[in-house]
């Protein structure tokens, strides 16, 4: 037997509920785009080294910053993977509350839970991006 769907006042209270998640998903979002673009620079930057001849003497000292763009990548994999699953948490935040009340089950805790760890796992991944960008202001990113 379905239960009986939510009233208007029920669905708007929810749909109150859930704002803050959403922000919080457009957010993450954007992050994400972010982080992906530092990636492709981080990748550009290693393909760049990485195709200087070995016999090249004026650029071959370039190739030292390989091991922390590797670093760099390391980091803002970490602080995307981080942020992929802040995400994930808070779309499961807004499934929960609309299926809860659609069934009239009790959510708030399940919801709070969900939303701490994908404000947990969003600041390591500002973490990770604040490393990485100390990492990156070094002399050597400014030389060709």
């Amino acid at each position: 037997m379905l239960p009986v769907t939510p009233s208007i006042d029920q669905l708007s209270s929810i749909i109150a509920t859930v704002a803050a998640p959403a922000f919080l998903l457009g957010a993450v979002a954007n992050f994400i785009s972010v982080l992906s673009g530092r990636i492709n620079r981080v990748v550009d930057r290693a393909q760049f080294l990485h195709a200087i001849p070995d016999d090249n003497a004026s650029k071959a000292y370039l190739k030292a910053d390989l091991s922390r763009l590797k670093r760099r990548a390391a980091l803002l994999n970490r602080a995307l993977i981080c942020a992929v699953i802040s995400a994930i948490f808070t779309g499961l935040i807004i499934i929960v509350a609309f299926g809860s009340a659609y069934y009239r089950i009790p959510h708030e805790y399940g919801v709070a839970l969900l939303f701490i760890g994908a404000l947990a796992l969003f600041c390591s991944s500002l973490i990770d991006l604040a490393q990485e960008t100390r990492i990156s202001l070094r002399d050597s990113d400014f030389e060709v």
